[in-house]
């Protein structure tokens, strides 16, 4: 019987949590009549594109949303032929292998709907597209008054057959503060946009609702919702929603002694030992995604119990005060959880440190951290997928 070796680092990934999720998600959306985007960007928040697309599709998601056209075509590598909408390229990106590849791309300037268009012709295939229109955020997406020419230009590629409207969209700025009167604004403005493509000859469905959105207003779900966070089981919004995190961050134990105390502990000696004590070394720094910020401002799970990190977080180790408890070489040490034993979450670290725990999450795609996917089940497949994934297709 072989024996597992103790993980140095692992970002362990619960895909039935993913599937859970989604299910919720989707279960949203279908009563208002939309189908689901599972977001995979970031190679999936940092917990696998693939993996997660595949659970996510077979529990309810229809499409697919990536940041990037390599995104969307790794997709494609890996025998998954649900839609997928690609959103934010560099100038001169060679966009002819996404349009051959059947990937939804958008534009959001005549010259992106122009470079569509020229790789559609490079291909002899036509190209679908989802015109952003910009409604508050300022970020990506056509300003208002360049709005009418895009829309134009659109319509003759459609004409010509160089191009289909798949869609037209928006992304909302404080969905995640319901009740923020922006929400309000921008709908009214992709209101408006819908309108004048309509105006223009064009019949595009629409997508507005992020995770945010999704979970607390059914009235801007429109023909289709993406779903980012919400889905690796970050809840957005400040009410309960049963979202399970996906994601559990560990390690083990390496090292242990006993100290004397007045010891200083790590660079910096920013923590004497205020009597004798059990110290845990744990093989994890800020090269795996353990900020160097949360010296002296972070616990761990270890031996049953919630234990404090003491001294520097370092590039490659910290170290856990255990107190007179007994710890051995090899016991699991849990960075971050779901909080179920009551463990640390990624929320909390990004409570502590003032940020979000999206860049937690994304954080965990690194060198020295491994992976391991709890919840592969059988059928989970790319085959099995095309079989699921048929609603929304092109």
């Amino acid at each position: 019987m072989s024996v597992r070796t103790p993980p140095r680092a692992e970002a362990m990934i619960d895909l039935d949590a993913v599937r859970h999720n989604v299910a919720l998600l989707a279960e949203r959306a279908a009563r208002s009549g939309a189908a689901t985007m599972a977001v995979v960007k970031a190679d999936g928040y940092g917990h696998g594109a693939t993996e997660v697309a595949m659970a996510a599709l077979s529990a309810g998601a229809t499409w697919l949303g990536a940041c990037s056209l390599a995104e969307g075509l790794s997709l494609r590598a890996a025998g998954i032929d649900a839609p997928v909408l690609s959103w934010l390229d560099v100038p001169g990106e060679d966009l002819a292998p996404g349009v051959a590849a059947g990937i939804d791309l958008s534009a959001s300037s005549l010259d992106e709907l122009t470079a569509v268009r020229q790789a559609a012709r490079g291909v002899d295939r036509t190209a679908r597209v989802h015109l952003k229109i910009d409604t508050g955020l300022s970020r990506n997406g056509c300003p208002a008054a360049e709005w009418p020419d895009l829309l134009e230009a659109a319509a003759a590629a459609e004409a010509e057959g160089s191009v289909e409207v798949v869609a037209i969209w928006s992304h909302l700025a404080c969905a995640d503060e319901p009740g923020h009167p922006s929400i309000d604004r921008q709908a009214e403005r992709f209101a408006e946009a819908y309108r004048a493509a309509r105006a223009a000859g064009l019949r595009p469905k629409r997508h507005l609702a992020n995770s945010a959105a999704t979970l607390t207003r059914p009235d801007l779900h429109f023909d289709l919702v993406r779903t980012g966070i919400a889905i690796y089981g970050l809840n957005p919004v400040p009410q309960h929603e049963d979202l399970r995190p996906a994601m559990t961050f560990r390690s083990s134990v390496v090292l242990t002694k006993r100290v004397a105390a007045g010891e200083g502990v790590s660079y910096g000696h920013t923590w004497l030992t205020p009597q004798e004590t059990t110290l845990a070394l744990v093989p994890v720094g800020y090269a795996d995604g353990v900020p160097r910020s949360l010296s002296g401002r972070m616990e761990v799970w270890l031996a049953g119990r919630r234990r404090p990190v003491v001294g520097r977080v370092c590039m490659d180790q910290i170290v856990v005060d255990c107190g007179d408890d007994a710890v051995a070489v090899g016991d699991e040490v849990i960075l971050f959880g779901p909080g179920d034993r009551g463990e640390p979450t990624a929320r909390e670290w990004a409570d502590t440190l003032g940020t979000i725990d999206y860049e937690i999450v994304t954080g965990m795609h690194r060198p020295r951290v491994g992976r391991r996917y709890l919840g592969v089940r059988p059928g989970t497949s790319p085959e099995a997928v095309r079989v699921a994934a048929t609603e929304g297709g092109p």
